[in-house]
């Protein structure tokens, strides 16, 4: 025997998850590239999101996101999560990227801060 009145589904909002702006996920490391000029691939890299914190919704969904080797990523003195200068070279990037399609204004009302004039 049904219900007079089913529940409805709740149906949970599925989040964008745009590719990276800045590189295609192809193994390389983009810091390696950067500051080694080193193309090659290896064998696990990580995904990092730019803008982290309350911003890190915004990074998944904009591509606000880098492939990292480990040493690049976590471990080491070059490490984002250890180097605050490598963090805002990605942040500035990043910025720089965005704002060749888009304002700074549209910039500013997602991310909250400009990383081009620290």
């Amino acid at each position: 025997m049904g219900m007079m009145f089913p529940k409805e589904k709740y149906k949970k909002k599925r989040k964008r998850h745009n590719p990276s702006i800045l590189q295609c996920k192809d193994g390389t490391c983009y810091l390696c590239m950067k500051l080694n000029h080193d193309n090659r691939r290896h064998p696990a890299i990580h995904e990092h999101h730019v803008y982290g914190g309350q911003n890190r919704a915004v990074s998944e969904a904009e591509g606000f996101k880098v492939y990292l080797c480990i040493p690049h990523h976590m471990d080491g003195p070059e490490a984002v999560h250890n180097n605050q200068e490598n963090m805002r070279l990605l942040q500035r990037d990043c910025q720089k990227e965005y704002e060749r399609t888009h304002t700074r204004q549209q910039f500013m009302e997602m991310v909250k801060r400009n990383y081009l004039e620290d």
